[in-house]
């Protein structure tokens, strides 16, 4: 989880990502970001994140992104 956080500091820098519970909604994740976002997590955990995976429910917390992300590499 720690890696992800990194990636997102990266991405969007100055946001307490452990405490912030709604990346979506708080609007501290946009359109672009999530793209910036899924090519950084395919490269860095060697997976493959499709246009199925890209919902709001997977990249509202840091959490829900760990929890898709350990989804992927065990399939």
């Amino acid at each position: 989880m720690e890696q992800i956080v990194k990636i997102l500091e990266k991405i969007k820098p100055g946001v307490d990502y452990v405490s912030e519970t709604d990346l979506i909604g708080d609007k501290i994740l946009d359109s672009l970001k999530i793209v910036q976002l899924v090519g950084e997590l395919d490269d860095e955990f060697d997976i493959e994140i499709t246009p199925i995976d890209i919902i709001p429910e997977n990249f509202k917390s840091v959490q829900s992104i760990y929890s898709m992300v350990k989804r992927l590499e065990e399939e």
